[in-house]
């Protein structure tokens, strides 16, 4: 089922050449691991995520090495950046003034509102939007007595009132996260900002964990929302290479139906039935596949058996099922041939060429 996940009606942002919220299409993000003072891996490491997919970077701004170091990194790439700070406004200021599109902050760790006043203004000057950036880890005290422990209205509230802070200074530019490791107190919290304002939500399970275990929170939490018709920009956090966070994303947004682009790979689970070695394969295809660009949405059907296998396969745009050390190729529909255990990789690979 494809569905319009926006019902939320927001406000847009625009971040460099990219619209966040209203009727534009739902981006997805990513944030480097390398030293941003090291410009070399950094801008290594963006185009290697802008090749998978990522549509907005973020980088870490912890000194004024990094900060200065965001004009020479965005003149090598061809996406939107953003500026992650804490705790010192003059790194927010220096970022701003070396090109950054967007920086991410909670306003009410910059010092006061004074410095905070200096952000803003210089923000208002160049056309930067600030996303309001709450995490469940580093709540504020008073929350933490008043609630207990970070709960969703403690995040929530949070965020609020530091976007307060920016309205106070007649800022409205902004976007809005607050993130929990907890996928159920993630959902909650945007639920319950949803329904307090109009700004875009960058929605993300913060900390989620390593491969497995982080995309399976990502894609609760995020998919979640996303059906209920919240979210306008996703990150999927990732202790692992961060292509994968750009990847999975992808997933989401196209396994929702929001977005229907790339290759989707269906292969069934195996059975005693089947006669292939069709883990091997399957994990070859998806190999293969990789780095592959198409703008177009192609389904391909990895099946081992005759039960389910001739059925999906049909229904795919391409797909092969199983026999006893054979398969049979489809290509939209139509049986186009048999072809040998050995020597399906290939013949898939080519069909799927001519398709893209």
């Amino acid at each position: 089922m494809i569905f319009e996940n926006k019902n939320r009606n927001t406000r847009i942002v625009k971040v460099g050449n990219v619209l966040i919220g209203g009727e534009n299409p739902i981006t997805i993000q990513s944030m480097t691991n390398t030293k941003t003072s090291d410009v070399e891996a950094t801008v290594s490491q963006i185009l290697r995520l802008e090749a998978a997919g990522c549509e907005i970077i973020r980088v870490a701004v912890p000194d004024e090495e990094s900060a200065l170091s965001i004009r020479k990194i965005k003149d090598r790439i061809h996406i939107p950046l953003v500026a992650d700070i804490h705790f010192d406004h003059r790194l927010a200021l220096a970022a701003m003034s070396s090109g950054a599109d967007k920086i991410r902050i909670n306003p009410g760790n910059m010092g006061g509102r004074e410095k905070l006043s200096e952000i803003v203004s210089l923000a208002r000057e160049r056309g930067v939007p600030i996303r309001v950036g709450v995490n469940a880890g580093s709540l504020e005290k008073d929350l933490l007595e008043k609630y207990g422990h970070p709960t969703p209205e403690a995040l929530a509230e949070s965020c609020l009132r530091n976007a307060a802070l920016l309205e106070e200074l007649d800022f409205s530019n902004i976007v809005l996260s607050m993130k929990s490791s907890d996928v159920v107190t993630t959902i909650e919290a945007y639920r319950i900002a949803a329904e307090a304002c109009d700004y875009p939500l960058h929605l993300g399970v913060t900390e989620a964990g390593t491969l497995i275990s982080g995309v399976i929170k990502s894609s609760l939490g995020i998919g979640t929302l996303l059906y209920m018709g919240i979210g306008d920009t996703i990150r999927v956090s990732l202790t692992c290479d961060p292509v994968e966070e750009v990847i999975s994303g992808a997933h989401i947004l196209r396994d929702l139906g929001i977005r229907k682009t790339g290759i989707e790979i269906v292969s069934c689970p195996t059975c005693g039935r089947c006669c292939v070695g069709l883990e091997r394969l399957a994990l070859e295809v998806e190999n293969a596949i990789r780095g592959m660009e198409t703008k177009n949405y192609i389904k391909l059907a990895i099946m081992g058996c005759g039960v389910n296998g001739p059925g999906e396969a049909r229904e795919a745009d391409l797909g092969i099922a199983g026999g006893v050390g054979e398969f049979l190729l489809f290509k939209k529909g139509q049986i186009l041939t048999k072809v040998k255990e050995a020597d399906v990789l290939e013949a898939l690979m080519t069909e799927l060429k001519k398709l893209i």
